[in-house]
């Protein structure tokens, strides 16, 4: 493009890596004619030497052999230089790191540095990331004296340079990127791992510092305006969390974007998703029933009586409990790409729970058209309500094939699901996915989600119903909700319970959030994992209260993520709610 000109790059790298890219750019005449092949060989530690372009062989912890080699390479320290490191300093021993950041600050009185490398090392998606790079044999060594961004900031304003920013790659997607790149990027390929995009982002950030130039140099300026959440969270208490006795070791359990569902006390019915079945990582097939005995929980795979295998493999749907013996799904897709997927009935034995587990019966839903709308969705909510003394399933938000975010919503009168026009006032909230929804009062709560920018919201909604029909009305939190989505929900004596998620705060992770919805005040509590062997992923999982107990059930829970492969929580958790109910 031209921009380059009149610029030298120098490029440095381990000797035996910089002689096959030596190798290779001499082997491609377009990269020879793209950097200037002089055509003599490698002299010393100079493995190419281009017109403007030099690659140099040399250890970056070896400071005088650095120095010596770029001053042979024809550097001129007095003019300004940009210095780019992506992730190349955190596999360096920290004091020889150090001393590269602080020579590069002395030896060069007009200059920039660019950093982008890990952050964030200790919370589940942090440990994650560690042990990737641990297996790797390339473990990450910036991270136990420079765990977050400020922290870098802080290093590299002592070791010599005099301006410095740095933020984590979510605020620098939402804050330095062009609203149409940003569009553009969103719309190359189907794209529905949120989760672990948000995640990675918030453990990678870019840091800008410089010293000696005029006008100053700050490439990270807000060219956008984002809503943040300033300041730490607050943390009124902690939330115990165990492994429950007789879920331990089934491997169906480790599953995400699946969904549970209280069918009877003590029987619950955990669909879809994505997980381990069979010794591998697939779409799951297989439904599992867990049911309590003598207060011990366990977990049995039921087979589907399915003649034409129509549940298919299905991510991030919904199940309705609508009696003892039947359940609704609705939506869900295999791919982003491969949606519609329609509803389906589940069937379940009348002697479930007392006589062990029987097969589930799945039967297609033959649809309205008017109806059909309504499945042609996931990551979307469906809650039963009632109106006018009679019970409806209110499906909510989500996403379709075409609309990367809806805020449209269905009245499905059971149990024929006929759709039903009911009037609605009030604002209507922002379109969102990967919202929370609970019924509540008749009415329904909706809470948090991910919104058409792809920015987590903190909104809490009740649509209430009145005499001929229903209103929307805003909850106001205080403090104000943390924004989050892939959360979930349960409301317990008018209080609405937020479960894990994911939010762009990243000095700590989501746990559980009390709700007071007749003062709103909000309180956010730590789960307490010290019991735990392994990470707790809260997000794509699913949930379920245990009012007598005052226990949540945790189920699944994990992603796919790019760079990292494949995490689940390796079985359900117990989430003791006793002390934070009695006390908020």
């Amino acid at each position: 493009m031209g921009v380059l000109h009149h610029t030298v790059v120098y490029e440095v790298d381990f000797p035996d890596v910089a002689c096959q890219k030596a190798t290779l750019i001499k082997g491609v005449k377009e990269l020879s004619a793209l950097v200037g092949d002089t055509g003599g060989e490698g002299l010393g530690a100079i493995a190419f030497s281009g017109d403007d372009y030099k690659l140099l062989g040399v250890d970056l912890s070896e400071l005088s052999e650095l120095e010596r080699t770029l001053e042979e390479a024809g550097l001129n320290n007095e003019i300004p230089t940009l210095f780019i490191a992506e992730v190349v300093l955190t596999y360096m021993e920290t004091t020889r790191s150090d001393a590269l950041v602080q020579w590069a600050a002395e030896h060069f009185p007009r200059a920039c540095f660019l950093l982008y490398e890990q952050v964030q090392p200790q919370d589940p998606f942090g440990r994650v990331m560690q042990e990737h790079f641990r297996q790797l044999s390339t473990a990450l060594r910036s991270l136990a004296l420079y765990p977050d961004c400020q922290a870098q900031r802080r290093r590299f304003l002592a070791k010599g340079w005099t301006e410095c920013s740095v933020m984590d790659m979510n605020e620098f997607f939402a804050c330095c990127i062009p609203e149409d790149e940003q569009q553009r990027v969103q719309t190359l390929e189907p794209f529905d791992e949120y989760e672990e995009w948000h995640l990675k982002c918030s453990h990678y950030f870019v840091l800008a510092a410089s010293k000696g130039m005029e006008p100053s140099w700050t490439p990270l300026s807000h060219s956008v305006t984002v809503p943040c959440h300033a300041g730490p969270v607050g943390v009124a208490g902690s939330v115990p969390a165990a492994m429950c006795a007789g879920l331990s070791g089934v491997p169906g359990l480790r599953r995400y974007g699946h969904r549970c569902v209280l069918v009877k006390p003590n029987v619950i019915v955990t669909t879809g998703g994505f997980g381990e079945e069979d010794g591998q990582h697939c779409r799951v097939r297989n439904f599992h029933v867990l049911s309590r005995h003598a207060g011990r929980w366990e977990a049995v795979c039921v087979t589907q009586n399915v003649p034409d295998q129509r549940w298919g493999e299905r991510l991030y749907h919904t199940v309705s409990r609508l009696s003892d013996t039947l359940a609704l799904v609705v939506g869900g897709r295999t791919s982003p790409s491969s949606t519609g997927l329609g509803m389906l009935w589940l069937k379940f034995p009348k002697t479930w729970g007392a006589s062990g587990p029987g097969d589930v019966a799945v039967e297609l839903v033959n649809l309205q058209p008017a109806a059909a709308a309504a499945a042609l969705r996931w990551r979307h909510s469906t809650t039963e309500i009632t109106f006018k003394g009679e019970q409806y399933l209110f499906v909510y938000g989500g996403r379709s094939a075409l609309e990367p975010v809806l805020g449209d919503w269905h009245f499905l009168h059971a149990p024929e699901l006929s759709c039903t026009a009911i009037s609605v006032e009030g604002p209507v909230p922002e379109s969102r996915h990967s919202h929370s929804a609970c019924s509540w009062e008749g009415g329904v709560l909706i809470a948090g989600g991910l919104g058409a920018a792809e920015q987590p919201l903190g909104s809490v909604f009740l649509l209430r119903e009145l005499e001929h029909g229903f209103q929307w009305q805003t909850i106001e939190t205080h403090p104000p909700l943390v924004p989050r989505y892939s959360h979930t929900a349960h409301v317990h004596e008018g209080k609405l319970l937020l479960v894990g998620g994911v939010w762009f705060h990243a000095p700590s992770v989501p746990g559980v959030t009390v709700i007071n919805l007749m003062t709103g005040l909000c309180l956010n509590y730590v789960i307490n994992v010290e019991h735990l062997e392994w990470p707790l992923m809260l997000h794509n999982h699913s949930s379920v209260f245990l009012p007598d107990e005052k226990e949540l059930l945790v189920i699944g829970g994990g992603g796919n993520c790019f760079s990292f492969g494949t995490h689940l929580n390796p079985e359900p958790v117990l989430l003791s709610l006793s002390s934070i109910l009695t006390s908020h």
